[in-house]
């Protein structure tokens, strides 16, 4: 999500000393107190008020490692903004990714969630990083962090929610880590955790840590690792019946939003921004062309509606 240019100056004030991280949050809930109601799609407020939060709990010495600070967390970051904040999901559910060609990982079902969390905890509790090497550090901290992450057990926030704890814990051992590379490059983060949590058998894709540890070993050593999405991007047996859905058109940002349109019709221009990394107005931009192209439409109102895309993102013969 991409924060509002009052957040960013409300944030550099905090940084410069001026005001502090509480006033910051008070700042933000009067001028969205006394903005009129927000356009359908806009996630600007939650963009910024989420990121105030994240900044008060990282500035804050206190932490647990258990699955109550966890919980406790994503009750803090999102109290007001989503009903279920600091609860437990009690239905499953499966996401449709664009990484994996509209496919989903296999979440934890509802009714194992706190017995999966306790495992996982437990397992990571008995571990011991004395004498590892930084690649089975590197490993271990990928795995744990990806576990939780697939048990997700929030409906929303679930990213967002493991980034902060994952930072918060890394700190508690000895580490170094800050948001910055999480808020930098949030996309890949979330692609990379779908990585390691994905298997086609059938199709010889098979779940891998690997572009998760590259993010770690970049937040955790400072090294330089390119992190690029597309390099995450599963690729289809031919034989097998999907709709291709990463056929670029014209220019490669094209691609990426014409993918993410066709993975999941129902997406908002707000959520591709967040999904690809790019601006508003860029996405708003890149979406105007393919319609002008006849490549996509929008098919009834932007609040109901959806997306539909033309054959194969093709334009149709004249």
């Amino acid at each position: 999500m991409t924060p509002s240019a009052y957040l960013i100056d409300a944030a550099r004030r905090n940084i410069e000393g001026d005001i502090t991280i509480g006033e910051v949050k008070d700042l933000l809930n009067g001028y969205y107190d006394s903005k009129p109601e927000k356009a359908s799609g806009d996630r600007t407020e939650e963009a910024d008020k989420v990121s105030a939060r994240i900044a008060e709990i990282l500035s804050e010495k206190s932490f647990s490692f258990s699955p109550e600070e966890y919980v406790a967390i994503h009750r803090r970051l999102f109290t007001g903004i989503y009903s279920h904040a600091g609860k437990i999901r009690d239905y499953d559910i499966s996401k449709r990714e664009w990484v994996l060609n509209g496919e989903s990982v296999y979440y934890a079902s509802a009714d194992s969630i706190r017995a999966t969390l306790d495992y996982d905890f437990k397992q990571e509790r008995a571990v011991s990083y004395k004498g590892a090497s930084k690649d089975q550090m590197i490993d271990r901290i990928s795995k744990f962090i990806s576990g939780i992450w697939q048990i997700h057990p929030f409906g929303e926030g679930n990213t967002r929610s493991t980034a902060v704890f994952a930072i918060k814990y890394l700190r508690t051992i000895g580490f170094h880590a800050t948001n910055d590379l999480f808020a930098d490059n949030s996309w890949y983060f979330r692609n990379a955790l779908v990585r390691a949590n994905y298997n086609d058998y059938r199709n010889g894709v098979y779940a891998t840590t690997e572009y998760l540890n590259r993010f770690f070993r970049n937040l955790i050593f400072g090294e330089d690792n390119i992190l690029k999405n597309r390099e995450l991007r599963v690729e289809l047996d031919k034989d097998k019946k999907h709709e291709p859905v990463n056929e670029p058109v014209n220019e490669p940002v094209n691609g990426v939003v014409l993918s993410l349109l066709r993975s999941d019709p129902k997406i908002t221009r707000s959520q591709i921004a967040e999904r690809a990394n790019m601006s508003l107005a860029t996405v708003k931009r890149e979406i105007k062309k393919l319609k002008d192209q006849k490549i996509v439409e929008r098919v009834g109102s932007d609040k109901s509606g959806y997306w539909r895309v033309m054959e194969s993102g093709r334009k149709p013969p004249k």
